[in-house]
């Protein structure tokens, strides 16, 4: 993406500022470097407006790729790289930046280097509130926003909402900020390690639950509805495949094996249905194969993750925070494909842990595991139940963030640009 020119920039400025007169401004920081970031962005600023309808003007803003200096700016496609050799780039990548030696040079580095864009985009929205969902935006704009002010205290209230669950970065967290909102025990004790406030007074941290997409805040519709509306039979049992919004992973071996197993074990009584994504061939290829005892069901990207999640009886996932919060909300039991090392490793054991599932990555396991939960009823439902208790937090956390943040928004008299003028202006 390239960055926008500043003539442009002033205008946008001007138009937005218009059409939100009146409202609090709040500044969601995100990067781009895979869909959950944003789309956590997107649940929560649904959740504002639905706790104060048409009083929030709400910005999402990949702050990386549109105002951070090269090679910074390139923190998208480097994702991708790295996240395509897990084992090797992005291994090396993520435990060397847990090194505080080499986390505080870099940081200074972010510094020197984007700073300058930075409050470029604090000037442009303004904000009365500043939201971070992304490990690598905390500290440059908690700097750049204390600049603003002549005593280099900051003035705009800045909160943090991890959208990892069993476990996180350290960049997640600064002792600056004036609230961190996290999903789970686990990454409620790694804040507290890293120095944030956890009592009851005066804490920093509040846990919640991990922020889901609209559709998995209430109840799903009946199944057998849902069912037909998705072109799925009522009557087998069904296997929801995902391999994340770009259909990467070993999802075609998953699918073999599982098929394969399943019609054999349990023939003319089970349906797959791989979620690809964007991955086109696969979707094809998949559709064009015969299948014996046992239909495959290729969809691409899809909108109705939770109403596919209502009609499975299970799913095998990669450990993605969100699929797997989303998965128990809707009481799936979880089979875990594969994890990035360090992000999501502590998602694995959140489920196995809690009861409702497993993690392998060899396909033959995956399909031998998941037609084992099939033929035994009891199992599969205590499974389910387990995933329903450790998915409540989630239902109902979006709205308990939203909820806060929209208090903190509120509560702010003056804007960035506005306590700037207060700042520097002669007293008397």
């Amino acid at each position: 993406m390239s960055r926008p020119g500043r003539r442009d920039e002033s205008r946008a400025l001007a138009t937005r500022s218009a059409a939100a007169a009146g409202k609090k401004r709040v500044l969601i920081l995100i990067s781009d470097t895979g869909g959950g970031h944003r789309a956590s962005a997107e649940a929560l600023e649904a959740a504002m407006e639905r706790e104060a309808p048409g009083r929030l003007d709400v910005a999402i803003v990949d702050v990386w790729t549109q105002y951070g200096a090269f090679p910074f700016n390139k923190f998208v496609p480097s994702y991708r790289l790295a996240a395509k050799y897990p084992n090797v780039l992005w291994r090396s990548c993520y435990f060397a930046t847990s090194f505080p030696p080499l986390m505080a040079a870099l940081n200074l580095q972010h510094r020197l280097t984007c700073s300058r864009g930075f409050a470029q985009c604090m000037r442009e929205h303004d904000p009365h509130l500043v939201v971070s969902m992304h490990p690598l935006t905390q500290h440059v704009p908690l700097s750049v926003l204390a600049r603003f002010d002549e005593k280099r205290r900051r003035q705009v209230p800045f909160a943090t909402v991890v959208t990892d669950l069993g476990s996180a970065h350290r960049t997640w967290f600064d002792k600056r900020v004036d609230a961190c909102f996290v999903p789970s025990d686990a990454v409620r004790q790694l804040a507290g390690r890293c120095g944030l406030r956890c009592g009851a007074r005066g804490a920093q941290v509040r846990q919640y639950g991990l922020p889901v997409r609209p559709a998995f805040w209430t109840a799903a519709a009946e199944r057998k509805q849902l069912a037909g509306e998705l072109e799925l039979s009522t009557d087998r049992k069904t296997v929801l495949i995902v391999g994340g919004g770009d259909g990467v992973g070993s999802l075609e071996g998953i699918v073999k094996s599982l098929a394969s197993e399943a019609g054999k074990k349990c023939p003319g009584e089970t349906q797959l249905v791989v979620v690809c994504g964007k991955n086109a061939r696969l979707q094809h290829k998949l559709e064009r194969q015969r299948w014996e005892g046992v239909d495959v069901c290729a969809r691409g990207f899809t909108s109705r993750m939770s109403d596919y999640m209502e009609v499975a009886d299970c799913i095998v996932t990669k450990a993605g925070p969100g699929t797997v919060a989303e998965a128990a909300i809707r009481g799936l039991p979880t089979m875990l494909s594969s994890f990035l090392p360090g992000q999501e490793a502590g998602n694995v054991p959140f489920v196995v842990e809690s009861g409702f599932g497993e993690y392998s990555a060899n396909p033959r396991k995956i399909a031998l595991t998941v037609t084992g939960w099939l033929q035994d009823a009891t199992k599969l439902e205590a499974m389910s139940e387990a995933a329903a208790r450790a998915g409540q937090p989630h239902s109902s956390g979006t709205i308990a963030i939203a909820s806060d943040l929209c208090e903190m928004a509120e509560a702010a008299t003056l804007s960035l640009t506005e306590h700037e003028l207060a700042s520097s202006a002669p007293k008397e």
